[in-house]
């Protein structure tokens, strides 16, 4: 792939603070993309911005308010005249036991997993029409692709965002806008700091692994690049799993991730 498979291109990429969003905003920027990050926290966004060498945009937001996602892309296109790219990135999660889920829970995690995407696309998706390309990245889960304990409204809410990844590309796909998702696995991100820490999972998750490892931000980031990217310029409808094989192996090792 060329060096610079993005030049000239925007994007847009939220939970753009910390872990995947971040590396994912990061890798774009290095490809040539000139990138709009968004995240709830002024702070911590403002210092995953400066690592930006093409003029970012920054751009502060909860996705869990309903009238944000059009707010968000309304100052975006303002900013960048256009968005080419468009990754959804932020997420919500949870993992308890279903009897401890309530409508609450439910209602949060859909509002930023499933709706925020859908408005975002909703927002953006005219720009790219009107440009004849585009490409939408989902971040989806191994955990909407298989079955894990004690996730089950979460991995709802990340199945439900890969049947609209595959009904999207349907839609949008005559415009020459591709939509996909990217299933990670288990992730070193700051997440996972806690659970880290009680002795065995890390072994646990290894053992889970193929590959037998963690999965690092920029194992995501550099898959999403090459979905915005014309490498991929004939895939659409897929979701990647990208996972160190993770989610062949779950179902063998009576995983609990």
């Amino acid at each position: 792939m060329d060096a610079s498979p993005l030049e000239g291109r925007t994007a847009l990429v939220t939970g753009a603070s910390r872990g995947i969003g971040a590396a994912t905003a990061l890798a774009l920027d290095r490809a040539g993309a000139r990138v709009a990050v968004v995240a709830r926290g002024a702070e911590e966004l403002a210092a995953s911005a400066v690592a930006l060498r093409n003029d970012p945009v920054v751009i502060v937001g909860d996705l869990a308010d309903p009238d944000v996602p059009a707010a968000i892309a309304h100052q975006a296109l303002a900013t960048l005249g256009g968005v080419d790219v468009l990754v959804n990135n932020a997420a919500a999660a949870a993992r308890l036991a279903t009897v401890d889920t309530d409508a609450a829970l439910i209602d949060a995690l859909l509002a930023v997993n499933v709706r925020a995407p859908l408005l975002l696309v909703a927002a953006l998706a005219p720009s790219m029409i009107a440009r004849g390309r585009g490409s939408i990245i989902n971040l989806s889960s191994v955990s909407g692709l298989v079955g894990t304990p004690r996730r089950a409204a979460y991995a709802a809410s990340k199945g439900a965002l890969d049947a609209a990844t595959r009904s999207l590309a349907i839609e949008l796909g005559p415009s020459g806008i591709r939509v996909n998702s990217v299933a990670p696995g288990v992730v070193d991100t700051a997440l996972w700091a806690k659970n880290k820490a009680i002795p065995g999972v890390v072994e646990s998750i290894e053992a889970q692994t193929p590959l037998r490892r963690w999965g690092m931000p920029e194992d995501i980031a550099d898959v999403i690049v090459f979905l915005a990217s014309d490498a991929s310029r004939f895939v659409t409808g897929e979701t990647i799993a990208v996972d160190g094989g993770m989610g062949r192996t779950l179902d063998v090792y009576g995983g609990d991730v």
